[in-house]
C-alpha cells in the first residue's frame, strides 16, 4: 500500500487473509488527502476485500475518492458483493392534505358510481326474473328464504319480546304517576309499527343474513367462481344475487310483522304484571291508535331496508381483493355499510313521513 499525489495504490490480493493486515496499515493513509483509490496492481479480490474498499470510502467520504483501474475480474467482483452500487433509496415524501383529500374524493365517486351501476343491474334481472327464471338454480328462492327468514326467526322474536318489555317498562313508570296506564299500549304499538320493528329486524338480518352474502359472494370471487360462471355464459347477478334479492323481499315484510306482533305482546306482559291492564283493554287502544298509513310505512320501509342489505352485502362481496384475509375485512365492511344506512334511510323516512 502506497499513497503518492493524492491517489492510494493498492498491491497483490484483497483477500480474507490480507484484509486484517491491510486494515492496520490504512490508518496512517487517512489523514491525508486521497482522491482516487488505485487498483491496478490487484491480482485478486473476495468479499471481504470489497468490504474493506466500502469501508475505505465510506472512511473518506469528505474527499469522494474514486476506484481506478479495475481490471475486467476485479470490476465483476466488487459489482456482486459491494453495497454502495444500486440505485439510490429515496425518503418518501407526505402527501399534501389537499393530493388526499381529493384523491379520497375521486375514490368515492368511482364506488358511488359503482355501487349504481350494480344496484340498477341487480333491480333489472329481479324484476326480469320474476317471469323469467332462466340464469337461477330451481329452488334457490326457497332455499334463501330459509336461510333469511326462518333461520331468524327466533332471534328476532326473542329480541322484539325483551324490547316491548324494555319500552312498556321504561315508560310504565312515567305514566303511573298521571294515571295514564292505558296509553301505554298506545306508545309499544306506534313505536314498533313505525320505528323499532322495522330498524331492528332490519339491523339484525344485517348483522346475520347481510353478513353471509358479502362473505358467500366474496369467496367465490376469491376461489374463481364468478369468473367460473362468466366463462360459462352464466350471469353471476341473475345466478347468485337475484334469488337473494326475492328471498328477502318476500321475508323482510313478514319477519318485520313478527317483530312487531311479539314487541307489543312484550308490552301487554308489563301492561298486565307491572299497570293492572286487562288483555282486551290493551289491545283494543293498541289496534284503535294504528292507522293504515302506520302499517304502510312500516312495511314500506321493511323492503327498502331489505334491498340496502342485498346490495351492499353484493357491492362488498364482489369488490373483495385478496384471500381469506380480504373476505374477513369486506364481511366487516358491508355490515357496518349496512346497520348505517339502514339508520340513514329511517332517519330520511322520518323526515318525509312525520312532518
Amino acid at each position: 500500500m502506497n499513497y503518492s499525489d493524492k491517489k492510494l495504490f493498492l498491491q497483490g490480493a484483497l483477500t480474507k487473509s490480507t484484509v486484517p493486515v491491510l486494515s492496520g496499515q490504512v490508518h496512517e493513509f487517512l489523514g491525508r488527502e486521497i482522491r482516487f483509490i488505485d487498483l491496478n496492481e490487484v491480482t485478486a479480490i473476495d468479499s471481504a476485500g470489497v468490504a474493506f474498499l466500502d469501508d475505505l470510502q465510506e472512511r473518506l467520504q469528505q474527499y469522494r475518492p474514486r476506484v481506478v483501474n479495475l481490471s475486467p475480474a476485479v470490476r465483476d467482483t466488487i459489482k456482486v458483493f459491494t453495497r454502495r452500487v444500486g440505485p439510490e433509496i429515496k425518503a418518501v415524501q407526505p402527501e399534501n392534505v389537499l393530493v388526499k383529500i381529493g384523491s379520497g374524493l375521486l375514490l368515492w365517486k368511482d364506488s358511488v358510481v359503482r355501487s349504481f351501476i350494480l344496484a340498477a343491474d341487480i333491480i333489472f334481472w329481479s324484476i326480469i326474473g320474476i317471469f323469467d327464471r332462466k340464469g337461477q338454480r330451481k329452488g334457490s328462492v326457497i332455499s334463501q328464504s330459509i336461510l333469511i327468514g326462518v333461520d331468524a326467526l327466533g332471534i328476532i322474536g326473542l329480541l322484539s319480546l325483551i324490547l316491548g318489555l324494555i319500552l312498556a317498562l321504561q315508560s310504565a313508570a312515567q305514566l303511573r304517576q298521571f294515571g295514564a296506564n292505558i296509553y301505554v299500549a298506545d306508545l309499544i304499538a306506534i313505536s314498533m309499527v313505525r320505528e323499532m320493528g322495522p330498524m331492528m329486524t332490519a339491523i339484525l338480518v344485517a348483522g346475520r343474513s347481510g353478513s353471509a352474502i358479502a362473505s358467500e359472494i366474496a369467496t367465490m370471487k376469491v376461489t374463481e367462481e364468478i369468473d367460473a360462471l362468466r366463462m360459462m355464459a352464466i350471469d353471476p347477478i341473475r345466478y347468485v344475487v337475484v334469488p337473494k334479492f326475492h328471498a328477502i323481499t318476500i321475508c323482510m315484510p313478514l319477519l318485520v310483522t313478527v317483530s312487531t306482533l311479539v314487541g307489543i305482546v312484550g308490552g301487554l306482559i308489563i301492561g298486565i304484571t307491572y299497570l293492572d291492564l286487562s288483555p282486551v283493554s290493551y289491545f283494543n287502544e293498541a289496534f284503535n291508535i294504528l292507522t293504515f298509513k302506520d302499517v304502510i310505512i312500516g312495511l314500506m320501509k321493511s323492503l327498502f331496508f331489505a334491498w340496502v342489505i342485498v346490495i351492499i352485502g353484493s357491492y362488498y362481496g364482489l369488490s373483495v381483493k385478496g384471500g381469506a384475509e380480504g373476505v374477513g375485512k369486506v364481511t366487516t365492511l358491508a355490515v357496518v355499510a349496512s346497520i348505517f344506512w339502514v339508520i340513514v334511510l329511517d332517519a330520511i323516512n322520518s323526515l318525509i313521513f312525520y312532518f
